[in-house]
């Protein structure tokens, strides 16, 4: 879609809680669920999307795709700057938005725009085609081949654990943070550029916090069984400080029904 030309602003606010939820096709959890740290990968990619967008569903699809990779952190977030030509996206937020035109000033981009895949916090596309994203990838793990990933576990009903071993930061400390997604939704979309379309979004986001400022020494967190519903999965981002490069990140999530 057209860039949103609005001047970035610089997000206060660290926390958000989106939208109603549409209809997923999940499993639960298993007794028990771990996601192991690793010396390599997985390496982050973060859509930014709207179901006002035309544009937007190659790249909503493409992020499906990703998201079935082991070494790949996918997430989806909702703005909300497309909302007023006609269709109100159920799961976007000005928070989302404000992610978004962080990363466009970290980035040195003249403008936010839907569909954009930001690839480890190093760079971005639409994310329409393959192509692009892949060459992303590969750069990032050019840049980060050793990551600081984080090891998550959780019991069925139980809480969330977090464990970040030892590492060395260079160039100072780095923001640790929470994201809490619906594996996948369909939404009847009955208005706006995609009216009488059946939207599949997959991974989006619901509630995204800073849980710590990480100086590199051995570290965990604790989040609350309640702060999820069994179907949705979560995600740890490991990054430097204000949306720079990320250094790691890992994710725990139940399985497809079917």
């Amino acid at each position: 879609m057209l860039p949103n030309m609005e001047k970035f602003s610089n997000p206060g606010r660290r926390s958000l809680l989106v939208g109603a939820a549409g209809t997923a096709m999940l499993a639960g959890w298993p007794q028990a669920a771990r996601a192991q740290a690793a010396v390599e990968g997985p390496w982050a990619v973060e859509l930014f999307t709207s179901q006002g967008c035309n544009s937007c569903p190659p790249a909503d699809a493409f992020l499906g795709n990703l998201a079935k990779r082991p070494d790949i952190v996918a997430l989806s977030f909702h703005v909300d700057y497309w909302d007023y030509i006609g269709w109100k996206d159920p799961f976007a937020s000005r928070e989302t938005t404000d992610r978004q035109r962080a990363y466009a000033r970290v980035l040195k981009q003249r403008y936010v725009y839907t569909p954009e895949m930001v690839v480890d916090g190093i760079g971005h596309d639409t994310g329409r085609e393959p192509r692009p994203i892949e060459a992303l990838l590969a750069k990032a793990k050019s840049i980060s081949p050793r990551r600081a990933t984080p090891e998550l576990s959780r019991s069925a009903g139980g809480p969330i654990n977090i464990k970040l071993a030892a590492f060395a930061l260079e160039g100072g400390p780095a923001d640790v943070t929470l994201a809490v997604y619906d594996r996948r939704n369909i939404t009847p979309v009955a208005s706006g550029e995609n009216q009488g379309r059946k939207l599949e979004n997959f991974n989006i986001v619901r509630q995204f916090e800073m849980i710590g400022r990480w100086d590199g020494s051995p570290a965990s967190w604790t989040i609350a069984a309640n702060r999820l519903q069994p179907t949705q999965g979560v995600a740890v981002l490991v990054q430097r400080v204000d949306h720079g490069a990320m250094i790691g990140c890992n994710k725990l999530e139940p399985a497809y029904s079917g």
